[in-house]
């Protein structure tokens, strides 16, 4: 393999494939990607789908003759959301599924995420490598016949599926500003509008692959205001965006705030285990624990700790047939939908817990947000993260707290505790601290973290 061949494969990350179309990924890589995942996974039958870029037609075409070339057949589901091929590979009984999707990366850029059957995730520890190897030595199975691609509509049955976590008889009448980026989410908003009492106002409603308005990704701050403002200016009970694939959700209370994902972990599995499930367990990450799992306690739950990213919390999930699972970072996971996450379904969730309480969004958090604050997620370069993990574990040294290294290194004491955790792509650390009911203490510590960071 020469050179540029080997570049070209560093799209292959730890969870998934993404890099720069052209040079990193393109139809050739594409379409041995197709015969790889064929070879290692012995599928007869495989759900594709594509988001909104304008490279993404193209890949999916490649990698459908890659997968046909080695005998599956492919399930073509279009342009859709990543949920949407966890949902039809699940629901179709397929042995695999794959979404041509880059979801909040530059617009140059371009990727896959690959599901086994039941839509367990397939990642670097699970043979993500094993499919990487055979793309670069070109060793693929030989089809006594090719496959051929059907074009599958099941979008209808998805809508069914999430509308059956809540009881839409219950709903009061919502006015809610949605921002999809001009990402994947608005046809799926759309078909939902018309089966619920809800009044949308519409940003950035149109899929278009030249992102007018810059790549969907309501983390970054810049990104929030016209939502915030939106909501405030239309007197909206909500705002809810989307990230490109949308299996992401952010949401905003009518007063146009924007509404830390950890406080959704939260209310998600309060609601959740109000309807009195047989399965009680539910699963956090470890950047930020506390509310959780006192909410999770109260309503008589399990809360169970796993390690950030989506392959270890759906892994947990399956191992302890959990109901739920929550990552501060937007991602929402549930038992019923094949253990993996959605954009849609918290949403949902939330509107029936506002509802059931007759309680605006604010007034559901602000209890919460004041028994614990955050610092919110803090990111910083240092040149050596293990040395600054060692630092803060020996400046902890002698002080009355409990350590913990399920991910990074978690220090928790009586009033306050505090996560750093490694990028697993770049030479940062992110900082995340809480309290118990004092913010300035919460302020005072995250300070002194970062001064140790910052060495």
């Amino acid at each position: 393999m020469h050179d540029d061949e080997k570049k070209r494969l560093s799209c292959f990350k730890a969870y998934d494939v993404r890099g720069r179309v052209s040079d990193e990924l393109n139809e050739d890589i594409a379409f041995k990607i197709g015969q790889a995942f064929v070879t290692f996974l012995k599928t007869r039958q495989v759900v594709v789908g594509n988001d909104i870029r304008l490279s993404s037609p193209a890949l999916k075409a490649a990698l459908s003759r890659g997968l046909n070339n080695c005998g599956a057949e492919v399930l073509d589901i279009g342009l859709c959301g990543t949920e949407e091929v966890y949902f039809a590979t699940g629901a179709l009984n397929a042995d695999g599924g794959i979404m041509v999707t880059a979801s909040h990366n530059p617009a140059e850029y371009n990727g896959m995420k690959f599901v086994r059957s039941q839509s367990r995730p397939i990642s670097s520890d699970t043979g993500l490598l094993e499919i990487k190897k055979m793309v670069q030595n070109n060793t693929f199975i030989k089809a006594k016949a090719a496959g051929a691609v059907h074009q599958t509509h099941i979008r209808d049955q998805y809508i069914d599926h999430i509308l059956s976590y809540i009881e839409p008889d219950s709903l009061k009448p919502l006015k809610a500003v949605v921002n999809t980026g001009n990402g994947c989410a608005g046809p799926v908003i759309d078909l939902l509008e018309k089966r619920l009492p809800i009044t949308l106002v519409k940003l950035q409603h149109e899929p278009d692959g030249t992102f007018p308005h810059g790549v969907p990704n309501p983390l970054l701050p810049e990104n929030r205001n016209k939502t915030a403002r939106t909501v405030m200016e239309e007197k909206a009970d909500i705002g809810i965006a989307w990230d490109g694939d949308f299996d992401r959700c952010f949401l905003f209370d009518e007063k146009g705030n924007f509404i830390e994902g950890y406080y959704l972990v939260g209310l998600l599995a309060g609601e959740l285990l109000r309807a009195g499930d047989v399965t009680r367990k539910i699963i956090h990450d470890p950047r930020l624990v506390w509310n959780t799992r006192e909410i999770v306690i109260r309503e008589g739950g399990v809360p169970i700790m796993a390690r950030t990213g989506h392959a270890f919390i759906k892994d947990r999930m399956r191992a302890e047939d959990a109901l739920y699972g929550g990552e501060m970072s937007g991602h929402h996971y549930f038992r019923d939908f094949n253990y993996c996450d959605s954009g849609m379904i918290p949403w949902l969730l939330v509107w029936q817990l506002m509802s059931r309480k007759n309680m605006e969004l604010s007034k559901l958090v602000a209890e919460r947000m004041a028994l614990y604050p955050v610092s919110g997620e803090i990111n910083r370069k240092v040149a050596d993260p293990d040395a600054v993990l060692a630092r803060i574990e020996n400046y902890f040294q002698g002080v009355p707290c409990e350590k913990d290294h399920t991910d990074g290194l978690s220090i928790s004491c009586e009033t306050f505790r505090v996560n750093v955790r490694k990028s697993n792509t770049e030479p940062v650390l992110r900082l995340n601290v809480e309290s118990r009911g004092d913010r300035k203490l919460m302020e005072r510590k995250t300070a002194e973290l970062l001064a140790l960071i910052e060495g």
